[in-house]
């Protein structure tokens, strides 16, 4: 079986090779020609784990800049392209619309084909996309990734649950690739693309109010004196089967392209149906006064004025991402009060930053390759 893709970014391209590794033949289209023939050439950027590798082993994996490729000579077409946040929190799709549209311009016939829609999504949306296309006889799916940058292939591989949202022809073969492609049995739920939306957003929701539940309890203890012991008070919370410790550390507070995102989706999706005091904003609001309480803790307890040190400023360390991360926004304020920052040399991030750091806090910013390079006394950033 042909499956394609229309979006091959850091999830796509993930996604599609694992398809490739599972026995289907694999199509997918992006709008970047250069991308397009690296991939094609087996070559990519990446620092995901495993990506080259499956990339340079695979046999059965085509890239293409043609969507109306991709749609003609697949049955099953997923879609991974870019859903942005709006200013209200919402996504905006028009993307996917353009993926829609796609479908209606073609010359040859689409009855039978399923578009799978993988990006994140508001609640309801893939219900107007089906108004749209059934007309086609083409059937809509919602089928999202609960994954994180720097172990997507592992996190696709081994997910705690599949959801899959829609009805259609091609309901068991969704079911069986994730048989195929998955490490274990997984556990799939199937539902109404609607209620596959929400439970998307709805789990990032739950996961922002766990990191600032145990950010909270980390905050009260070290005010209290109790600094040494957070680990062991979050530890013990978290063993109890009701709580679980997946989360439950005591850190940063929530970033990265997804969390932050999903939270104030969800957000504006309650107050889309007048419920105003949700936690999708609470949560939101604490990581804001977390970031701010650390700051205060970390200049207190820099009592010699020393230079800070940053193993890592992107989100999450091993990733090149700094979408809304916490470390890179404290690195700023440390600035912007006048300290002197060191951060760890990470080619990927010093290309995106380099130049903007410089040209603001001159020489109050420093980045090094090695720790031999730091001054012989700093205060190192940690939690």
């Amino acid at each position: 079986m042909k499956i394609g893709l229309i979006g091959v970014g850091r999830l796509g391209i993930c996604f599609a090779l694992l398809l490739e590794k599972a026995g289907y033949e694999v199509i997918a289209s992006d709008v970047r020609e250069s991308y397009i023939n690296d991939l094609n050439n087996r070559i990519i950027n990446t620092s995901e784990p495993f990506v080259q590798d499956y990339l340079s082993e695979s046999k059965n994996f085509k890239a293409t800049r043609s969507n109306l490729e991709v749609i003609r000579e697949c049955d099953i077409i997923y879609t991974l392209v870019a859903t942005p946040s709006l200013p209200d929190g919402s996504y905006d799709i028009s993307s996917i619309w353009n993926v829609v549209k796609d479908f209606e311009n073609v010359d040859f016939p689409v009855q039978g084909k399923s578009l799978v829609v993988g990006c994140t999504t508001n609640p309801g949306d893939c219900e107007k996309f089906q108004e749209k296309l059934q007309a086609y006889g083409v059937d809509v799916f919602y089928n999202p990734e609960f994954i994180a940058q720097g172990s997507i292939i592992k996190d696709l591989q081994n997910a705690d649950m599949v959801l899959i949202g829609g009805r259609g022809n091609h309901l068991y073969e969704l079911n069986d690739i994730y048989l195929k492609i998955q490490e274990n049995p997984p556990r799939i739920y199937c539902m109404s693309t609607k209620a596959a939306e929400l439970t998307k957003i709805a789990v990032n929701c739950f996961l922002t109010t766990k990191i600032s539940y145990a950010n909270m309890v980390g905050q009260v203890l070290s005010l209290s004196g109790m600094e040494d012991e957070i680990f062991h008070v979050l530890e013990a919370i978290g063993s109890d089967t009701r709580v679980g410790n997946k989360y439950m550390k005591y850190g940063f507070g929530f970033g990265g392209p997804c969390l932050p995102r999903d939270n104030r989706a969800f957000d504006a999706y309650m107050k889309e149906l007048g419920l105003n005091n949700n936690l999708g904003s609470t949560t939101d609001d604490f990581n804001n006064e977390h970031a701010k309480f650390l700051f205060n803790y970390f200049v207190n307890k820099n009592t010699e004025n020393l230079p800070f040190y940053f193993d890592y400023i992107s989100y999450k360390k091993g990733t090149d991402i700094l979408t809304e991360s916490q470390q890179y926004r404290l690195c700023l304020d440390l600035l912007d009060h006048g300290y002197v920052a060191y951060v760890n040399d990470i080619p990927d991030i010093i290309d995106q930053v380099s130049t903007y750091l410089y040209d603001k806090y001159y020489d109050r910013i420093r980045f090094v390759k090695d720790e031999k390079d730091l001054p012989s006394k700093f205060f190192r950033i940690n939690l």
